[in-house]
């Protein structure tokens, strides 16, 4: 690999930051994109400062960069202390009292983790423009999940985010799910998480081309497949090659605001 290339006057103030990281990493541009979701002419135009990284882009970096880097990172995509602090309530009283001096920022995909004692380990989620719809709702189209426009983002505790990079949050429109899950409520999908053998009883987020996203149920009946709502007032949908259904990813855990 060729030594890193000196920044030029007047060159973005994102380029030297990408390139740091990669080069500490030992990674090419292609195995860069790989780990981020993106292609190598993407990390490419990144590095030249042709185009600047989406906000998506951002957050993976940050991910893969690790503390103390993470932070340039995430700012560029928005993260402040606002996001860090929208997790569960014991965590949150916990980076309070802390002043986030005692947790560990995780490098996703970074080979095996050690041990780190009582520091928490967080992970940076994006929050989609994204609506997966409840049974009898129309939702989004499935390529936004991973590559759909940034609202927001979040921290969450990284066992909650087994595969970070490939997860993703979207909002839920619709009832068909509650009271587990309410109109509104977010939801965290990992689309890596695809396999229907592995997938009986859980949450998934399905997608069909006149209903877009729906969160649903995934049931699996000897040789028949079902989205099940939640809420008995709706009816369940049977999966098969005409009805054209696809699961796009598993949910993960979901948050809400008390009423």
């Amino acid at each position: 690999m060729r030594g890193l290339r000196k920044s030029k006057p007047g060159d973005p103030e994102w380029i030297k930051p990408v390139r740091e990281l990669r080069y500490r990493l030992g990674l090419n541009q292609e195995e860069l994109g790989r780990r981020l979701h993106y292609s190598a002419m993407a990390i490419s135009r990144w590095e030249r400062g042709e185009q600047e990284p989406t906000d998506r882009g951002y957050i993976e970096l940050g991910n893969l960069a690790g503390d103390p880097d993470c932070w340039y990172f995430w700012g560029r995509a928005g993260l402040n202390n606002e996001n860090l602090m929208q997790v569960t309530p014991v965590l949150r009283q916990r980076l309070q009292k802390s002043r986030f001096a005692d947790f560990d920022i995780v490098a996703a995909g970074s080979g095996p983790e050690k041990p780190s004692g009582e520091r928490l380990q967080l992970v940076a989620i994006p929050v989609l423009k994204l609506m997966a719809a409840s049974l009898g709702e129309r939702g989004g189209h499935p390529s936004s999940v991973l590559s759909g426009p940034v609202e927001s983002m979040i921290a969450a505790p990284k066992e909650w985010c087994p595969n970070p990079s490939t997860t993703s949050c979207l909002r839920v429109l619709g009832n068909s799910m509650s009271p587990l899950i309410s109109d509104g409520y977010v939801v965290a999908v990992d689309s890596s998480q695809t396999d229907h053998t592995h997938l009986d009883g859980k949450i998934v987020v399905a997608w069909h081309k006149d209903n877009g996203l729906t969160v649903s149920r995934f049931r699996r009946f000897d040789h028949t497949e079902i989205l099940e709502p939640e809420n008995h007032a709706y009816e369940s949908v049977t999966l098969s090659s005409k009805r054209r259904w696809k699961v796009l990813a598993r949910v993960l855990w979901w948050v809400g605001r008390a009423p």
